[in-house]
Parts: structure tokens; sequence; C-alpha cells
């Protein structure tokens, strides 16, 4: 994986959708209920990677007992149309953990959903690799005005 060593930025046309996801072991005695949960996002993102046209940009995950992805949409109606997909990963494993958890307390799962306009986000990346927004979107050397956080704030052209 490249480093960049340098000011770089990343930037989307339009809006961009943020969305984080994850799900809490609260009983850890359960590994029954809480892996076969946790094993239904990897065969969701396998399926969102193989076809790019359900909207997903990218995604980053960290785990513990409470685990965190977020991912990038191209637009709202791309994220609530893959939760919706009919023949899709998605709603057999929100039925499943309905059924088998529901609100039994064993496992948590959560998600936030930001619709972010242009002007109203910025990000910088100094020696790192791709990474979240720039992973997903692409990185651009931070130059010029570009190079401060105000700058890529104003949407300054580069």
């Amino acid at each position: 994986m490249k480093t960049y060593n340098q000011r770089m930025m990343s930037a989307v046309e339009g809006d961009v959708v943020v969305f984080l996801i994850g799900m809490r072991v609260n009983r850890w005695w359960k590994p029954w209920q809480w892996l076969r949960t946790a094993l239904a996002m990897p065969r969701m993102m396998r399926e969102l990677e193989m076809h790019p046209e359900l909207g997903l940009l990218g995604a980053e995950a960290w785990f513990g007992r409470t685990t965190l992805m977020v991912s990038y949409w191209q637009s709202m109606e791309h994220l609530l149309g893959y939760a919706k997909l009919r023949g899709a990963e998605h709603l057999p494993a929100w039925r499943a953990f309905n059924q088998r958890i529901g609100m039994n307390g064993d496992v948590g799962i959560w998600h936030e959903t930001y619709r972010v306009h242009p002007g109203d986000y910025e990000n910088v990346y100094v020696n790192m690799p791709a990474f979240g927004l720039g992973k997903a979107a692409g990185v651009s050397e931070a130059l010029g005005q570009r190079a401060a956080a105000a700058g890529r704030l104003a949407g300054v052209p580069a």
C-alpha cells in the first residue's frame, strides 16, 4: 500500500453519504448469537464490492466489543436502495437478526447516516496511504489554499 509523504486531500463531486454501522457484544458468553451477526457484514461487503452500481464508494472497519464501520456512498438513494433490495444480502441478514435476537439484548446493532454537502467537510492525509474518503474517492495533493482546512472547506479550486 503506497504511503503519500505529502499533504493529500479528497473531494467528491456533489453530496456524499457517510454511513456508520456496527454491533456491540452485550453477552460475550453467547458467541452463537454475536458471531452470526458479525458474519453477515462480510457477505454484504463482498456483494457491494462486486457490484459498484449499488453505490458503495468504500469503507473502513474497526473491531472490538463494539464494532464500527464507516462507509461512503454515492447517494442516499443508493444506500436506502441497497437496504431494501430484494435478493441482496442485507434483507435476509436483517430478518435473521430480528428472528434470532430481536430485543433480547444479546447483541446490539446501530447505525448513523449523514448526507454531507460540498463545503461541509474537509480532510487531510499526511504520511498516510489512501484512507477513509480518500481511499473511497481518491486523493489529490492539497496545494495552495487547499493546503489549509479553511481552503478545503471553502471549496477553493485546485
